[in-house]
Parts: C-alpha cells; structure tokens; sequence
C-alpha cells in the first residue's frame, strides 16, 4: 500500500504560517489616515482597546467595521464591557485635516455611551513647534486647568 508524502505539505503551510505572522500586524489599521503629529510619550497601557478611526471623507470605523456616524451609537452600545467590567479604553485614530467639530462629535458620542477615557492616536514628531504670535500679542503656554 502507497504512503501519502505529506512533507511539501507541512512546508508549505509553514510558509504560509510565516507569511501571515508577518502581515497580520500591518493590518491592525484598515483605515488609511494621516495621523497628526505629537511630542507626546506613547501610553504603555495594555487593557481591551476599540479603536475608532475617522477618515477623511467622514466615514467612521469602529475596529475594522465601516460606518456612518449615525450608526455609531448603536455600534459603541453593542460593545462588550472588558474584562475587569469597565469599558474598553477606546483609542480614537482622526485624519489630521478633519475638522475640529468633526472630531468632537465623535467624541460627544462616546461620552454619551459611556467612554470617558479617551486616547488621542497621533503619529510621533521629533520637531518642535513653533508658534508666531501676531505683533503686539504675546503666546501664553498653559495646560488649561485654569492655572
């Protein structure tokens, strides 16, 4: 009786084990956006994360799922608590030529579904900015907690 060779196949599910182990973490943002820049040191905390993602054309993404913005409460509502019982900590991902209104929606309807804790995603800058302040008025530099 024949034996079945399985040896090409054990190698080629390994490369594609290897392929796949490669590109599955230039996957995690589906959404192209142009990140705006910080200084910022990134947050090294680990908990259950949604990233929401706001791209240019306004179309909002809750993880990878594409939606309108009138469908993002029902959409953050269906999401399930983590695993301490606290919501998850959504990071918010905005294309830096959106709008400010357009950001604030968005994180208007987190507010109201319960997310109070916010990550702002930026992509990092070495530089640092510089502000011109018109003649005759001064750049007052503060944290806004009514120093």
């Amino acid at each position: 009786m024949a034996e079945i060779n399985v040896t090409p196949f054990v190698d080629v599910m390994l490369v594609l084990l290897i392929i796949f182990m490669v590109t599955a973490p230039l996957l995690t943002a589906g959404v192209p956006i142009d990140l705006p820049d910080s200084r910022a040191k990134a947050l090294s905390e680990e908990r259950d994360q949604v990233t929401i993602s706001l791209a240019r054309d306004g179309t909002v993404a809750v993880d990878e799922a594409e939606m309108t913005l009138g469908k993002l409460p029902d959409a953050l509502a269906a999401l399930p608590p983590g695993e301490d019982g606290k919501p998850p900590l959504v990071t918010l991902r905005a294309d830096k030529v959106l709008d400010y209104g357009a950001v604030m929606a968005v994180m208007g309807e987190l507010n109201r579904a319960g997310f109070s804790a916010i990550t702002l995603v930026t992509s990092a800058s070495g530089e640092v900015p510089t502000v011109a302040a018109p003649q005759g008025e001064s750049v007052i530099r503060g944290s806004g907690q009514g120093e």
